[in-house]
């Protein structure tokens, strides 16, 4: 293994990350990179879960604000998750030759394994990348608190909020304003009481509560996860303690 900070990460992939410069859908030149820079992270011997996020395909919330009954609008958001995963999974497999397994927290079992911890624990130590799908299972919950609890359940050292072209936690919007702040160090309280859009307030607590560290960080820098997993400063850390 290389000299790395963290052995065992567990990555948020939103949505976001898999549709690139496309309004929509997914875009197989961003699957790709994405599944190469997994592939780069897994070679320094570090064990990858990834959490996938389906808003690129359907966003339960939005779908309830149009009529949709919640509960329904969730489980489609589930089934977008899925489909995001495989997109992943035939990158890593059949572009870069990285062994992988899809678990799902609801029964599909033609193309995923049921979420298992002990499962998944084994895969991570085969050196297997294990994607997480359909959130917790559950209506109402995140893919971020799906991240959070899975990063508990598989005693991962740190949490990867990635995100789409933004490398950190800002002040404010930092589309909307330029001048936006960037905050390199933050607490869980900070993050709550400020109400800054780093993962749901659910995730967070749960993060909190078993003092595991969160960093957000641009996907697209080429390279970004390899220098976090060696401890190199980028992105945003919120942790217990604002000095990092």
């Amino acid at each position: 293994m290389a000299d790395v900070k963290y052995n065992r990460i567990l990555l948020k992939l939103s949505g976001e990350s898999f549709k690139g410069d496309r309004g929509y859908g997914i875009d197989p030149k961003a699957v790709r990179y994405v599944a190469h820079q997994i592939k780069n992270v897994r070679d320094m011997g570090v064990q990858l879960g990834v959490v996938v996020g389906g808003g690129n395909i359907w966003r339960g919330a939005e779908a309830e604000t149009e009529g949709m009954d919640r509960v329904t609008a969730d489980y489609a958001g589930m089934l977008a998750t899925v489909i995001n995963a495989l997109a992943l999974q035939d990158a890593l497999e059949r572009h870069f030759d990285v062994p992988t397994r899809t678990q799902s927290a609801i029964t599909i079992q033609q193309i995923a394994e049921p979420y298992i911890r002990r499962r998944a624990i084994r895969h991570l130590e085969k050196d297997r990348v294990v994607l997480f799908v359909s959130g917790t299972g559950n209506p109402f919950m995140t893919t971020d608190t799906a991240a959070a609890l899975r990063a508990v359940e598989i005693d991962a050292k740190v949490v990867l909020m990635a995100k789409h072209n933004v490398d950190g936690v800002y002040a404010s919007d930092p589309n909307e304003n330029p001048d936006a702040e960037k905050l390199d160090r933050l607490t869980y309280f900070e993050v709550l009481e400020k109400r800054l859009k780093v993962m749901d307030s659910t995730a967070l607590t749960l993060c909190m509560e078993n003092d595991l560290p969160i960093i957000v960080f641009n996907l697209f820098a080429s390279g970004s996860i390899e220098r976090i997993v060696k401890g190199e400063k980028i992105g945003s850390l919120v942790s217990a303690d604002s000095g990092g």
